[in-house]
């Protein structure tokens, strides 16, 4: 029995040696490669900020048909868009310089059609005021027939003697004088 003991605690051993014995010792193994972080999740690709608005459309600019219906009689004659017509002394002839002002004004009549205009006949202080007030109608009718002439209808244009009593310059001299025989024009209607 002892026999039988020896024997099965041999084999006992053996496998356990064997066992061991049998198994090599094993190969280190390498490191279990680290798991793969997964990227935090994003949110979406942030869209790029939008265009600007574009600016607001800027209002056309007034037409010059605006621009002149928005000013006042007062405006437009301050403006003086109608040249006066100058005179010689003692005369109601239109010298060839006036003629090409009353031009430019007929053309500019003709463009703003619904004007009306007074023209007023001046005259210098030389004279007897009975005189000057007949001239200072004569050179307005001189005035509105060239303008008539030009194709200015009548209904348009009245006339005035202002004769001496309204003068542009009050010097006695004869620069101051001749800038007072005129016809000169007032803007009455728009």
């Amino acid at each position: 029995m002892i026999r039988r003991f020896t024997m099965c605690a041999g084999v006992v051993l053996m496998a356990a040696v064997g066992g061991v014995a049998c198994h090599h010792n094993p190969k280190p193994q390498p490191p279990a490669p680290a798991p793969v972080a997964k990227p935090a999740p994003t949110s979406p690709a942030t869209p790029p900020p939008p265009p600007p608005a574009p600016a607001p459309a800027q209002p056309a600019p007034p037409t010059e048909d605006e621009i002149f219906k928005n000013k006042t009689l007062e405006q437009l004659n301050a403006e003086k868009p109608l040249a006066d017509a100058f005179f010689g002394y003692d005369s109601t002839d239109l010298s060839p310089e006036a003629r090409g002002l009353l031009q430019k004004d007929v053309d500019w009549m003709k463009k703003w059609t619904t004007t009306k205009v007074m023209v007023e006949g001046h005259a210098d202080s030389r004279g007897t005021n009975e005189y000057n007030l007949a001239l200072g109608e004569r050179r307005a009718d001189a005035v509105r027939d060239y303008l008539v002439s030009l194709g200015v209808p009548t209904d348009r244009i009245t006339i005035v003697s202002k004769g001496e009593e309204q003068p542009f310059c009050s010097e006695e001299t004869e620069a101051c004088w001749q800038q007072n025989r005129r016809g000169h024009f007032v803007i009455t209607a728009k």
